[in-house]
């Protein structure tokens, strides 16, 4: 059974350090579009698959035991960077946001949205969405807003799922961003993925979303990050006409809560979304490194129209 038919959802998806997090950040300030305010994470313990040793559960599309109550439904969403700043504000990196919602009012919410409806994964989502901006009390709206986003790293693995849930109101856009500038940027986390663990994970995204791509034209979308600090508006003409949202001029910089920022840290990694850092970035790597990402890629960066890239940093 699908959520209700009014509900329209934008999932963003991508890889750790893809660009997922600085469109999502580009989308912020839209007026036509409830954007969430940071990593959705809208995973549960419950989600079991052969994936699950390679990403983690919070990053899933949820799965939910028919046996528990509402009440247990919410505090099953996973939803970590949320939570945290909700309930424990001064351990979370976004301390500084000035984000006005209590978790308990958001919970509150959860219910009354739920309120003789049926326990379906759909409306359970729609439900955790909904109520997000219904709790946040400082939320800048404006009054034209169509349609919800939310942003969760891979979860485009699970595309399949959301469009079962939503069907022609289902959308997921999916960010690749060449696997060099990538990698060089998930190097700088505390714990940085070995070179082969991320490469296999960026693969396995694509190799889905291109899947899904073409079995659902009209609600998945794979848009390169080059393409969108180059030209937003024409990067996103397409799921913008698919989900019938209007070019905006707050898609030529990032924001937060519709306040411009000047780097999209601590959302992400990627502080200065140019072409300049961009190629920058994948020339940290070494020769051997650079010679192993092309090899482990090689299909992909062919797909995708990377092998120009690839000879700016050889």
């Amino acid at each position: 059974m699908k959520a209700n038919s009014d509900f329209k959802f934008i999932m963003i998806s991508a890889m750790y350090e893809n660009g997922g997090n600085t469109t999502h950040r580009i989308l912020d300030g839209h007026p036509e579009l409830f954007v969430y305010p940071f990593e959705s994470q809208p995973g549960t313990k419950y989600v079991n698959d052969f994936l699950s040793s390679m990403f983690p559960l919070k990053y899933r599309w949820p799965i939910f035991p028919n046996s528990v109550s509402v009440e247990e439904a919410y505090e099953l969403i996973i939803d970590e960077e949320g939570k945290v700043r909700s309930k424990t504000p001064y351990v979370s990196k976004f301390r500084t946001a000035d984000l006005n919602m209590s978790d308990k009012d958001r919970k509150k919410f959860f219910v009354e949205v739920m309120k003789n409806k049926p326990m379906t994964r759909g409306n359970l989502a729609e439900a955790f969405f909904r109520a997000t901006f219904m709790a946040w009390k400082n939320y800048n709206k404006s009054g034209k807003e169509k349609a919800y986003v939310g942003y969760s790293p891979i979860i485009g693995v699970d595309s399949d799922k959301i469009v079962s849930d939503y069907g022609k109101n289902g959308f997921v856009l999916h960010i690749i961003r060449n696997p060099w500038s990538a990698y060089a940027d998930t190097k700088k986390r505390a714990v940085p993925l070995s070179l082969h663990h991320y490469i296999s994970g960026w693969v396995l995204c694509q190799y889905y979303m291109s899947i899904y791509q073409a079995k659902y034209p009209g609600n998945c979308f794979i848009v390169r990050y080059e393409d969108i600090i180059d030209d937003s508006k024409k990067a996103l003409s397409g799921i913008f006409k698919a989900a019938g949202i209007s070019y905006s001029k707050t898609l030529t910089y990032p924001s937060w809560n519709g306040e411009e920022l000047k780097e999209v840290y601590p959302w992400g990694t990627i502080r200065v979304p140019t072409e300049k850092v961009n190629i920058q970035t994948a020339n940290e790597l070494s020769k051997e490194e650079k010679a192993e990402i092309f090899m482990r890629t090689k299909p992909w960066l062919e797909q995708f129209n990377y092998m120009g890239i690839h000879q700016k940093i050889k």
